[in-house]
């Protein structure tokens, strides 16, 4: 794949880039996020959340993206969707008064509104419009609330997705084992490296989870072996299998490890949820000094 977006200097460099320091404690609130649409990302949150909350982490699912998906996949009914995210980033609701209970132990959701597809527009007016979120879960993370909140981002990098990148802790990007899918990630590294340094110096780029893997693929096995080559580990190494119950699974408003917990999808986000949790603990992985470049 020579020539593709992960041999360009601006990729290169935002990854080479020093990194932000350590965090002190682990991270807690992670920013799912990908520009480019169709990646996995929101299924990654949900199925990745109920991963977590089986094994026992209390976890929150902010749901910014305006096609609430996140919201629908883990069960939320639209009667439930009173208030979501945009009361909350808009200031008409704190957090908790905006939160939902799943069906899932451990597991609760910030739901996305319809009104959440007009709040680019009215962030702009809004004093420290890049810190609505952070404000909101300011209370629930000094109170220890949760032990892990997913952001799950729109597939741009506006204000929505801009608040989740000041707030989180740290950031996960779903990979699409496919020739385009590293285009977005070069626009997605050069905003992370801006916000580092303008409005959030303790963001990191957590891991890069790699999605719809399919191994009888010479193409999908190409594009794992380059992205390992150029990311080293930061690139998680469990990936997660194009599986028809995963897609099956949110038209039933269920996460896949409900839906059907044998399957091959299930089984690999157990896996991710085990690796992210001993990341947690061991501290950040090594970020390579080169990013693989030639």
């Amino acid at each position: 794949m020579t020539g593709d977006v992960a041999d360009s200097p601006d990729v290169v460099a935002a990854f080479a880039a020093e990194p932000a320091p350590p965090p002190t404690v682990p991270p807690r609130v992670y920013a799912l996020a990908n520009q480019k649409g169709g990646v996995g990302k929101t299924t990654t949150a949900i199925n990745l959340a109920t991963a977590l909350a089986a094994v026992g982490q209390r976890v929150l699912v902010v749901d910014l993206d305006p096609q609430g998906n996140a919201s629908t996949g883990l069960g939320v009914t639209a009667e439930q969707r009173k208030i979501g995210t945009y009361e909350v980033l808009v200031g008409e609701s704190p957090l908790a008064a905006a939160t939902v209970a799943t069906r899932i132990p451990h597991l609760s959701v910030c739901p996305a509104t319809v009104n959440l597809a007009g709040a680019e527009l009215e962030l702009i007016d809004l004093e420290r419009r890049e810190f609505r979120l952070v404000e909101a879960l300011k209370d629930a993370v000094a109170a220890n609330s949760y032990d892990l909140v997913l952001i799950d981002c729109p597939p741009s990098l506006g204000l929505l997705t801009v608040n989740a990148l000041v707030a989180a802790d740290a950031l996960m990007v779903p990979l699409q084992c496919e020739f385009f899918a590293l285009e977005g990630l070069g626009h997605l590294t050069r905003t992370v490296e801006r916000l580092r340094r303008a409005l959030n110096p303790k963001l990191f780029i957590a891991g890069i989870m790699l999605t719809m893997m399919d191994r009888r693929n010479n193409l999908a096995l190409q594009v794992e072996s380059d992205v390992r080559g150029h990311f080293g580990d930061v690139v998680f190494g469990t990936t997660i299998p194009r599986n028809v119950r995963v897609s099956e699974a949110p038209s039933h408003g269920l996460p896949v490890l409900l839906y059907d917990n044998a399957c091959a999808g299930s089984q690999a986000y157990m896996l991710l949820a085990g690796e992210m949790l001993r990341r947690r603990k061991l501290g950040i992985p090594p970020r390579p000094t080169d990013a693989g470049a030639p």
